[in-house]
């Protein structure tokens, strides 16, 4: 009754068919349960549910989400509801056991098998366990580390009550076999989904069509400015991000402006994106269209997500990201291109899965009569082939990722430095209990690939075998492990220091770059010159020799990462090498964590490299060059604060109390100069006279940056389109 009371005054008084079927399941009975329903349908009230049940009762639940993006969404919605919510993102070799003072944690699979490597102790309370996007168990980047994951947390926890959410997977069955879960299956949509082809001005559905109108040339304009002529709004799917980008410049001269309000959206953005792209999508959000992928920076993409929600932006054209979860539905889903490049393959179709993902997102609940899900077919005879191998075709089954040879390595590395199993017996008896095990006949060749594995980890002295196949982690092997590297990574980090005398930070950024812990920027035909002459020039930097494509992609991402360090500006970066904003900024993060881990690999193999190590961190962290060092690890002085003290000749903390403490206010302003003089007292045992700060500046914001190890947040990032 309380339950109910309490999402009443949130204006939620009737469950939808498939969340009374969830109810009826045994959701409030601790059963376990997989949601397999389409998007839009309310799988998310029934985890909310469930947690505040278990809230109630005095336990704690943590919520597993695939993005970042995604942990700050769900974040959001669960706060404010009377209970308290905490988020773990960052850190990957951190406990974070202040985390125990909340009912509900949202993290990443992987923050959270970094909290399970390094002994959170506060995971062993969890009694409820939601896992957003389960079907990502069959992912290739993720999928093994996710289903790791469920299977530790039920180790821990024998009696946790697991909820799988899920709108596409092949066979869901049997992954409700593996949680031991009531599988909940429903067709029901709150909105009437349709989905059709479109060909020669018509919209084609089984047994019916739509006229279109065809003022423009293109189709792809036709169908949007249908949409809007009638109030809804679009999502274009395309393969690239030059398409995307092509699409939104087109789409912006043929929308009539609808409000003052883009001007603003179109200001917000030219603050954050100075790069081309961002010129161009100041631009065309001022007439109401946009674009969206990951080489944007962050909050350029926010600003466009929070304009399509609010309904003031009418186009969003996107490669897949958007359909990886985030909550953006519109009345029409374009789906233009149903294929993508791929290295290697040339054009390939996209999955049934993937075009499921996008079309999910047709049909806004409450404000749209219905959602429409358009293929455009080509000619003709596309029309019935799109219906056959997209909108027809059965979902594709997933399967366990733990096969491959890395992931096994990776993870039952983590399995016996945890000691979640002590011996050869208790790993082959832990990993029959996976998801891998439960979809194969025999465990033959789980067993073959489990000492394949074991040899591996042996080999690079990360684990010892004792009598009675007693195995142990070794120093290193716990410390790999706990930094959250891949064993192949930690060794080459460890290989290569060990052998090398004098340090390179060239080296060190292409080492780094060639690992397969790190993304790599995508090398280019218009590349090839580049990165061969700086081969030829600087090869004598670098510390690894293995010529390959990789060598040579890690070249040129380890040159975007110098240009960062050397201070030179974004815009500059994206222009010279063709990456986005977003991407640099992705790669700085990734870069953070893994030098930060090699620092910690350097010190105990390799000591003489220490100061070289923390010094590369903070440049890494900040984009400066070595002589802003002292001055970036004060509180609130960033990269450009820096360089302005610097240019005027303040070129230390102690330096600060030499100058005319107006000086100091003019580059920072009252608030922070007077926050930065502090510091400095604090840290030289100094009277410092403090700058009076006028009353109408009182309130004035500070956006203050912690201290090196404190922000830096070395987590894994998603790359892609």
């Amino acid at each position: 009754m309380q339950l109910r009371t309490k999402y009443s005054a949130l204006n939620i008084i009737e469950l939808y068919p498939p969340q009374i079927e969830c109810v009826d399941a045994g959701l409030f009975e601790r059963k376990n349960l997989l949601v397999a329903i389409p998007t839009a349908s309310g799988k998310t009230l029934v985890a909310e549910m469930a947690m505040q049940k278990e809230i109630a009762d005095g336990n704690m639940c943590l919520y597993i989400v695939p993005l970042k993006a995604l942990a700050a969404e769900k974040y959001k919605d669960f706060s404010g509801k009377g209970v308290k919510v905490g988020i773990a993102t960052g850190d990957l070799d951190q406990r974070d056991e202040y985390l125990d003072r909340y009912d509900i944690i949202v993290a990443t699979s992987e923050k959270t098998d970094s909290l399970l490597r390094n002994r959170s102790e506060w995971l062993k309370r969890i009694s409820l366990l939601v896992v957003d996007e389960i079907h990502l168990i069959g992912d290739p980047s993720r999928g093994a580390t996710l289903e790791m994951v469920i299977a530790k947390l039920r180790y821990l926890n024998p009696t946790i009550q697991i909820i799988g959410l899920s709108a596409t997977m092949g066979n869901p069955e049997e992954l409700a076999k593996w949680l031991n879960a009531t599988l909940i299956t429903s067709e029901w949509r709150p909105v009437d989904l349709r989905e059709g082809v479109y060909y020669n001005g018509a919209i084609h559905f089984h047994g019916s069509e739509r006229i279109v109108p065809t003022p423009k040339k293109d189709d792809d304009l036709n169908l949007l400015l249908d949409t809007v002529e009638e109030g809804g709004q679009c999502l274009v799917f395309v393969s690239s991000r030059r398409s995307a980008e092509a699409y939104a410049k087109r789409a912006a001269t043929v929308l009539k402006k609808i409000s003052t309000k883009l001007d603003e959206y179109s200001d917000k953005i030219s603050k954050t994106d100075a790069t081309h792209s961002g010129k161009v999508l100041t631009n065309v959000v001022k007439n109401g269209a946009a674009f969206h992928h990951a080489g944007l920076p962050r909050q350029a993409r926010e600003i466009v997500e929070d304009g399509f929600r609010r309904g003031i932006i009418q186009v969003i054209a996107s490669t897949p990201t958007l359909a990886a979860g985030l909550n953006l539905p519109a009345r029409r889903v374009i789906i233009r291109d149903y294929q993508r490049y791929e290295a290697g393959i040339g054009m390939n179709p996209i999955s049934v899965m993937e075009y499921r993902q996008m079309a999910g997102r047709a049909g806004r609940p409450k404000l749209d009569p219905y959602g429409e899900a358009v293929l455009i077919a080509k000619d003709k005879d596309a029309v019935d082939r799109l219906f056959e191998e997209f909108i027809d075709a059965p979902t594709e089954n997933i399967s366990s990722q733990c096969q491959k040879e890395n992931e096994l390595r990776n993870h039952l590395l983590a399995l016996i430095t945890t000691e979640f199993a002590s011996t050869r017996a208790e790993v082959e008896e832990f990993m029959k209990k996976s998801f891998y095990a439960s979809q194969k006949a025999t465990h033959q060749r789980l067993d073959r690939n489990i000492d394949k594995a074991l040899e591996y980890l042996m080999q690079s002295e990360m684990i010892i075998e004792k009598g009675g196949g007693c195995l142990r982690g070794t120093k290193f092997g716990i410390l790999a492990s706990r930094l959250y590297l891949e064993p192949e990574t930690a060794s080459i980090l460890r290989k290569t220091l060990e052998k090398q005398e004098t340090f390179s930070m060239f080296g060190m950024l292409h080492l780094l770059c060639i690992t397969p812990d790190m993304f790599r920027f995508y090398l280019k035909a218009s590349d090839e010159r580049m990165v061969n002459r700086i081969f030829s020039e600087r090869g004598e930097e670098l510390w690894y020799e293995e010529l390959s494509e990789k060598f040579f992609a890690a070249m040129k991402t380890a040159l975007i990462a110098e240009a960062w360090c050397n201070e030179v500006p974004d815009d500059i970066i994206c222009k010279n090498f063709g990456v986005g904003t977003g991407d640099v900024h992705a790669m700085v993060e990734n870069l953070r964590w893994l030098t930060h881990a090699t620092g910690r690999i350097s010190h105990e193999f390799a000591p003489r490299f220490d100061s070289w190590m923390q010094n590369l961190e903070i440049r890494i962290e900040n984009g400066v060059k070595e002589e802003l060092l002292p001055l970036v690890t004060l509180r609130g002085i960033g990269r450009v604060r820096a360089r302005r003290l610097f240019d005027r000749g303040i070129t230390t903390p102690e330096a600060l109390l030499t100058v005319d403490a107006n000086d100091v206010v003019s580059i920072l302003g009252n608030v922070l100069a007077k926050e930065v003089f502090e510091q400095v007292a604090k840290m030289t045992k100094k009277t410092v006279k403090l700058p009076t700060i006028p009353k109408e500046n009182e309130n004035e914001t500070i956006h203050t940056v912690t201290t090196t190890r404190q922000k830096s947040q070395k987590i894994l990032f998603d790359f892609g389109e």
